[in-house]
């Protein structure tokens, strides 16, 4: 069960940092900041806070 949770916050994490990255550099262009500079802040945040909310959240949720 536990290889489970793991492979699914997997994909998760991965679909999650592919749509962070795509966005929000075209975010942060929107607003005029530059987003070389500035996104890599944002990507690594949301990141970390999806991939580990995720994981927590299942293993939660299917361990029970």
């Amino acid at each position: 069960m536990l290889g489970v949770v793991v492979w699914i916050s997997m994909i998760a994490s991965c679909v999650i940092s592919g749509l962070s990255g795509a966005l929000i550099p075209l975010t942060l262009r929107r607003f005029g900041a530059d987003p070389a500079t500035a996104s890599s802040i944002f990507l690594t945040t949301a990141t970390d806070v999806v991939s580990m909310g995720t994981f927590l959240g299942l293993a939660t949720w299917l361990i029970r």
